[in-house]
């Protein structure tokens, strides 16, 4: 299996509001960068949306490092969370709904497709790959066209 570095981020100007996310593939020497902005979603929901975009972009079936600087999506995958949320009809604890099921039960499709590890890094703290994610991010935002609508 290919061996592919996936490097996303998501953004927002204001949570809910106009927001973007970016995506830098690297396979060998091959890189690949993926952004797109919308005129109305949240920032973690751009977050999840890098990831998605950037496995449905792989052709074939690949391990795949994920690196991301969302604590809310590295913790739901490697702490499971994100499985017992499905596995209780998407409900989190106490009955409250799981926030982004559309998106998570997208990622756990593509996650069946690909051998995937998910790494949390540090966002603004100088990594090249995460800086140039939140850079696609931010861009996407202030370039038209803005796809109409996220939230569900």
């Amino acid at each position: 299996m290919k061996k592919i570095e996936l490097y996303t981020d998501g953004a927002c100007s204001g949570n809910p509001g106009p927001g973007g996310y970016g995506v830098v593939l690297k396979y060998k020497d091959h890189v690949k960068e993926l952004s797109q902005g919308y005129a109305s979603t949240t920032n973690n929901r751009m977050e999840l949306m890098a990831i998605i975009k950037g496995l449905q972009s792989l052709k074939e079936s690949c391990d795949v490092e994920i690196y991301s600087d969302s604590k809310y999506i590295v913790d739901a995958i490697n702490q499971k969370w994100v499985f017992k949320w499905k596995n209780n009809n998407w409900l989190r604890s106490k009955n409250k709904p799981a926030l982004n099921s559309d998106l998570w039960k997208e990622l756990l499709e593509l996650m069946d497709k690909h051998n995937t590890e998910f790494n949390w890094v540090k966002g603004h703290a100088g990594h090249p790959e995460n800086e140039r994610c939140d850079k696609l991010a931010t861009s996407a935002i202030k370039e038209p066209p803005l796809l109409e609508k996220d939230i569900v």
